[in-house]
């Protein structure tokens, strides 16, 4: 399953390199395996139900100084390598963590810097479709303020991506979803299917 769901990404990651702004130069690699583990959460849930969660990629210094922690940052004092997105140990510590409440935070190289945050930047300005919750505008926000990509994961198994304030994909990782599913994007969206996945994308 996780080969296929590497080939959707790669499909999906080449989409998102035509939307996310040139100038923010965020790493494809790094953000193209948060979204897996992205994908991973909203189809497996944790314990038997279903869980959200944020990811704010790149830019991690500004994200940092437009944040704060919840709770005793659980990722700190651990070196980068047992918090880089390629150590399978951290993978399955991410899934756990994402049962509680605030944002992770991942530099463009790949590294977990810090884990339930509270994202505080400002969110002036912001369109968001009625019905969605704190999660969203949070990513929303905080990637209008900084050079950031933000990655959602919705209670509804829906993963939703964030650029410059506002959202430029939606990932169905289930194709039932669809059946029953009503776009949010905003403008002209591209729709790629395969994978038992489904990517919406703004053109």
């Amino acid at each position: 399953m996780l080969a296929d769901i590497n080939r959707m990404l790669g499909q999906t990651v080449n989409v998102l390199k035509d939307i996310c702004s040139k100038r923010r130069g965020v790493n494809l690699d790094t953000l193209e395996k948060v979204l897996v583990l992205a994908i991973e959460i909203a189809r497996e849930g944790r314990e038997g139900r279903r869980i959200g969660t944020l990811f704010v990629v790149s830019d991690s210094e500004h994200v940092m100084e437009h944040s704060r922690c919840l709770i005793l940052d659980p990722l700190r004092c651990h070196s980068e390598d047992d918090k880089h997105i390629d150590n399978p140990n951290l993978r399955e510590t991410v899934k756990e963590l994402a049962q509680l409440d605030g944002a992770f935070v991942v530099s463009d190289n790949g590294v977990f810097i810090s884990a339930c945050r509270y994202i505080n930047a400002s969110s002036r300005g912001i369109d968001m479709p009625l019905g969605f919750g704190a999660r969203h505008m949070a990513a929303a926000s905080i990637t209008k303020h900084t050079n950031a990509i933000a990655i959602v994961v919705s209670e509804s198994s829906i993963v939703r991506v964030f650029d410059n304030g506002e959202m430029i994909a939606e990932i169905l990782p289930e194709l039932w979803l669809l059946q029953k599913y009503s776009v949010h994007l905003s403008g002209e969206y591209s729709t790629h299917t395969g994978n038992k996945m489904t990517v919406l994308s703004k053109k």
